[in-house]
């Protein structure tokens, strides 16, 4: 058996796969469809971002509980924590770009752009009812926030667990507690104003209260469905030899069972309660998407988001044991960015104003961007594993996660 790849060689794969995708992204703005490789842009900020919140959380809710079995895992989140300051830097060509040309990806940032049946967004009532929030200047100011927010949580963090390891003091416990204690209320305002600003309001008109109950859904999909993909790495390694085992691995698979149902339910509701209401500022969302190829990628989205990964994770088989896990975790992973493009890509429009073909859009841009922004963020994570001990060594718990219940290797 050949030996592993080392992790600087594995990071500087990733860094330059990274840094083709992004260059590629940059080349696609002179093929003539500019907003077409912005959007797509968006879609892999938003999609990365996501996972990295999902991560944030995860280690907050962690420290909230208490929690023992996810001690030996935690630190893999934390080095995915490590992104987000790269995110943020991504995300600067986008705040540039609303400001060098206001209204090309988010029309209500120029309102002289021209909207359904020849009005102006500045003559557009609803607009202007939601001109104190949509704003660039706020809409500036708050993305700023919002990773200011999420690397301050992710510093404090990370500071915490990785100088226990040096010092095994409990006061770094405690002070996770309290970042905890604080930070998940702030994390969950700043992802739900987050998907408002970046995804919803590409269509303003649309009105929708769990809109950011969704997004964090995916977060929490995205992120524990990346957590196996990482478990399975370090075990194939055999960097969690004697360390992760099959208890584990069931509860990390039992919670993101559990998120499967819960977007179907956050999903569901938000489709219900906009059809029994019969608004129509709020059913021409999903009207647009009923038609034409966007129908089948609901339908997609129906059966491989909810009924799929439902019934395979009701195995206990496919719970414990990492190749399944891992297979239904990556199918998972490609399906959130199937959701992120249903949300974010009708946004394009064709002359007659209707949202371009699913089929009709150039998906190169999207896979660009995923591969461009995906590759930096895993160049970080890998560079922070580089870091630190491969688990929080002095951490009060480990004894306990490292013998939860006692069981084999997955």
């Amino acid at each position: 058996m050949s030996a592993p790849v080392s992790t600087a060689t594995l990071a500087n794969k990733f860094l330059v796969a990274g840094l083709l995708g992004l260059a590629l992204t940059g080349a696609g703005l002179f093929a003539g469809d500019v907003r077409g490789v912005a959007l797509s842009y968006v879609v892999g900020i938003s999609y990365w971002t996501a996972v990295a919140i999902g991560m944030l959380l995860l280690v907050l809710i962690h420290h909230i509980f208490d929690a023992g079995w996810s001690t030996v895992i935690r630190r893999q989140f934390e080095h995915g924590l490590s992104a987000f300051k790269w995110l943020g830097l991504l995300f600067v060509p986008l705040l540039i770009g609303i400001w060098l040309k206001p209204g090309l990806i988010w029309p209500w940032m120029d309102t002289a752009s021209v909207i359904h049946g020849g009005h102006t967004v500045g003559a557009d009532p609803l607009y202007l009812k939601k001109a104190s929030f949509l704003n660039r200047n706020m809409f500036t100011g708050m993305t700023v926030a919002f990773f200011g927010i999420w690397i301050w949580l992710s510093a404090r963090l990370r500071k915490a667990s990785f100088t226990q390891d040096t010092d095994g003091d409990a006061k770094w416990t405690y002070m996770s507690r309290k970042t905890a204690a604080f930070g998940i209320p702030l994390t969950a305002l700043a992802l739900s104003f987050a998907a408002i600003y970046w995804m919803k309001s590409l269509e303003y008109h649309w009105f929708s209260t769990m809109y950011g109950v969704w997004f964090f859904a995916n977060c929490m999909r995205a992120a524990m469905a990346f957590g196996v993909v990482i478990t399975w790495w370090l075990v194939t390694r055999g960097d969690y030899k004697g360390i992760f085992n099959t208890n584990q691995l069931h509860c990390l698979t039992a919670l993101a069972y559990a998120f499967v149902v819960f977007w179907a339910y956050v999903t569901f509701s938000q489709y219900f309660l906009i059809w029994n209401a019969n608004v129509p500022e709020e059913t021409f969302w999903y009207n647009i998407r009923e038609h034409g190829d966007w129908l089948w990628v609901g339908m997609l989205l129906l059966f491989g988001h909810f009924f799929l990964p439902f019934f395979a994770w009701l195995s206990y088989r496919n719970k414990t044991t990492l190749k399944p896990a891992l297979r239904i975790s990556l199918w998972i992973a490609a399906i959130i960015l199937v959701d992120l493009c249903y949300n974010i890509l009708p946004a394009l429009k064709d002359a007659h104003d209707d949202p371009l073909p699913f089929l009709s859009i150039n998906l190169l841009w999207v896979l660009a961007s995923v591969v461009g922004i995906g590759g930096i963020c895993v160049w970080a994570y890998l560079r922070s594993f580089a870091t630190t001990k491969l688990i929080p060594i002095r951490d009060p718990r480990i004894v306990e996660s490292l013998t939860h219940h006692e069981a084999t290797a997955p």
